[in-house]
């Protein structure tokens, strides 16, 4: 498999244990993590035409990836 832009431990590294812990234990942020990895892996494939799709669709992606990560990265950064 290809190297997938945006992947959540190589945008923060500095979080990488801390997102295994919660994917581990916390049922809500694994749902957005799978929903977050899903999405991504949709923009990578729309952005290297494996896909076709509108560029709104495309962009409306975009904008999932992005509220997706914000609120992962809300939930990392949370006092624990």
């Amino acid at each position: 498999m290809t190297h997938v832009p945006h992947d959540l431990a190589a945008d923060f590294p500095e979080h990488s244990d801390r997102i295994h812990n919660l994917r581990e234990t916390n049922g809500h942020f694994q749902r957005l993590y799978t929903e977050y990895e899903e999405v991504n892996h949709a923009v990578h494939r729309a952005e290297t035409r494996l896909d076709t799709m509108t560029e709104e669709a495309e962009n409306e992606l975009r904008h999932r990836r992005a509220s997706l990560k914000d609120e992962l990265y809300r939930m990392l950064t949370a006092p624990a």
